[in-house]
């Protein structure tokens, strides 16, 4: 996730958690994005049930649809990058943490720590 430009992974987040919501990816603000992001959003959805089915088997005590939108948004694209493995992990985990303490975090702190355990134990397995 990282030296690519952090906005296309707010877009993206922005269109998984729409996606979340419509089922679809018919709506404004995917037509106005560059086809670098296009493609990166399509190939996410083309691997979103292996993504999820990877994330719910991490979860403990707690089910996939139980995850805030915008966190499952987050967690998506981190796991996408950490399978595609072109990025170093630590980069993609720190990306995610970042945008997690930017958009989802209360004042606890608890949720970017629930995501850093969740991608921490996803990446283990991966390797």
């Amino acid at each position: 996730m990282i030296n690519k430009p952090i906005e296309k992974y707010e877009n993206l987040m922005n269109l998984l958690y729409q996606y979340e919501f419509y089922n679809t990816k018919d709506f404004y603000e995917y037509e106005l994005l560059d086809e670098d992001t296009k493609e990166v959003f399509n190939d996410i959805l083309n691997q979103l049930e292996s993504i999820d089915s990877l994330i719910s088997s991490h979860l403990f005590n707690y089910t996939i649809d139980r995850l805030n939108k915008v966190d499952l948004s987050i967690i998506r694209i981190a796991v996408y990058e950490l399978i595609k493995k072109e990025y170093e992990a630590v980069l993609v985990l720190n990306q995610a943490i970042e945008m997690t303490k930017e958009y989802s975090d209360l004042d606890d702190e608890k949720q970017h720590k629930f995501t850093n355990k969740l991608l921490d134990s996803i990446y283990k397995s991966l390797k």
